[in-house]
């Protein structure tokens, strides 16, 4: 015998529709595009580190080309709470310096770092 779902009205105030849980379809839609993706969060973050730091932190003659969380790792800002896709916590770096950086602080690139 199968289980019957019940319904009850959407979470929304004022909003009529039934749904099995929560926010109706509509409702629920329109709070994830209000949200955004990581992916547009990220995309943003680039944007305003590149435009605040036009020429490398580090070297200061090459352009930026790159972003670099600092003085905090993303995964340090993620554990102290933080919004890694603050610009604060961000600075640009050209090609040459990221490479060296990420080789002196992330040995085995981002994902090969034990715990963070």
């Amino acid at each position: 015998m199968t289980r019957r779902r019940a319904y009850t009205v959407c979470t929304v105030a004022g909003c009529p529709e039934y749904t099995t849980g929560g926010r109706c379809d509509d409702h629920r839609r329109e709070a994830e595009r209000r949200r955004g993706t990581a992916r547009q969060h990220e995309r943003e973050f680039r944007t305003a580190v590149l435009a605040h730091d036009p020429l490398c932190k580090l070297c200061g003659t090459a352009p930026s080309k790159h972003t670099d969380h600092y003085p905090l790792s993303r995964r340090e800002l993620v554990a102290a709470g933080r919004d890694p896709n603050d610009p604060q916590h961000g600075r640009g770096l050209c090609a040459s310096c990221h490479s060296v950086e990420t080789a002196r602080h992330q040995p085995g690139g981002w994902a090969g770092r034990d715990g963070g």
